[in-house]
């Protein structure tokens, strides 16, 4: 027998739930609200919508953009000293991870002090943080529903991982409808990694039969629908099935942890200041080859949830099509072969290699990983035709 924990934020989901916003922020008693935007929202005017839904509501707010695609240490210090020069008492997030990830380090600053670094690492904050609603606008890093947050360590030149379930928001308002101003690129980007949270979730050795539910669906969500997704931005069928996906991924990750792929990740990541998702759709299927031996059974589960046809086949067979058909949704997408070709000097590797065994995410990987079994990953994934073993 074990315990576990199962945790979510309140979920409010449907085209034109964004006017949630405003009244979200008084239920959770806000007068003043911190609105952490990222410059796509505010580019299309999402950002102006929720400032008006929050003025419908009697509200005042202060408007943050200033963090990067990858949020650094400094940038999320210098956003909790403005939230409380301000006199803010929530936090509101419109964006993609960034600003999600960005808010949620202003939120941990806000009420527990210090520098977000003595943060890093699994339950860490012992201050509950203010009221935090988040608003996604990609289909992908699920961190609107998670206990993760990833900031950069400009000194380091790492990812930093927090994990707290404090970090989880109050709630989480999913409009597909804000999808439809993504393009493509990211669209393909951001889907492949709900992919790659289903998949560690499901294979993580903190999995559950709650945390498998929610990463199967989410897995065959985005078998069937990320193409048509990334394929037409008015696809609203496609939007909508996107948006739960990465809900159900973000869910399923956010309690099952994840593995080596993201530990991995979270190193190239911070080296060359790339988005997430990009690097984990790389990394995947060679992570996947590196694990299979461990998980067998739950690689059919895959394979059959993202449509493969494993009548007659081996168990290994069936297995084996997991990662072929993981590797040919990214080039159906056209996701980087390599890590090459996205700039990854080999001569990192074994640095990136030794810091990935210090990721949050490593332990929960399904199979043991030394330093060396990390570098003969990496190598593989330079070459678009390597693999590892």
């Amino acid at each position: 027998m074990y315990i576990s924990k199962f945790v979510t934020p309140e979920i409010i989901f449907g085209p034109g739930s964004l006017n949630q916003a405003g009244e979200c922020c008084v239920r959770l008693g806000s007068t003043r609200v911190f609105l952490a935007a990222d410059p796509g929202v505010v580019k299309y005017r999402w950002a102006d919508k929720v400032t008006s839904f929050l003025k419908e509501a009697g509200l005042e707010y202060q408007v943050w953009t200033d963090f990067s695609a990858n949020p650094r240490d400094y940038e999320v210090e210098e956003g909790a000293q403005l939230y409380l020069k301000k006199g803010c008492d929530a936090v509101l997030a419109i964006g993609g991870g960034s600003a999600v990830d960005a808010a949620k380090a202003v939120a941990t600053l806000a009420t527990n002090k210090g520098q977000i670094h003595d943060y890093e690492g699994i339950d860490m904050i012992n201050v509950p943080l203010p009221p935090l609603i988040v608003i996604p606008s990609t289909a992908g890093s699920g961190a609107e529903v998670s206990q993760f947050a990833i900031i950069s360590d400009s000194q380091r030149k790492i990812k930093m991982t927090i994990i707290s379930k404090s970090l989880i928001p109050d709630i989480a308002i999913t409009d597909p409808l804000i999808l439809s101003t993504v393009s493509s690129k990211i669209t393909a980007h951001t889907g492949m990694e709900a992919l790659s949270h289903a998949i560690e979730a499901y294979l993580s050795l903190a999995a559950t039969d709650m945390t498998d539910i929610h990463a199967l669906h989410a897995i065959k969500l985005i078998a069937h629908h990320l193409r048509s997704s990334v394929a037409s931005q008015v696809d609203e069928a496609a939007k909508i099935a996107m948006g739960k996906a990465s809900l159900h991924a973000g869910i399923a990750f956010s309690n099952a942890v994840l593995g080596l792929t993201h530990a991995m990740t979270h190193q190239v990541g911070g080296l060359l200041d790339l988005p997430i998702g990009t690097i984990s759709a790389v990394l995947l299927p060679h992570v996947m080859r590196y694990n299979l031996m461990a998980c067998v059974d739950k690689y059919v589960d895959i394979a059959e949830a993202m449509g493969a046809c494993t009548v007659n086949l081996s168990s290994r067979e069936a297995a084996e099509k997991a990662i072929e058909m993981v590797r040919e949704l990214s080039s159906d997408l056209g996701i980087p072969s390599g890590l090459a070709e996205m700039g990854l000097p080999e001569d990192s590797i074994p640095e990136l290699s030794k810091n990935a065994t210090k990721d949050a995410c490593y332990i929960t990987n399904p199979r043991d990983a030394e330093v060396e079994d990390i570098i003969n990953i990496f190598q593989s994934a330079l070459n678009p035709t390597g693999g590892a073993n």
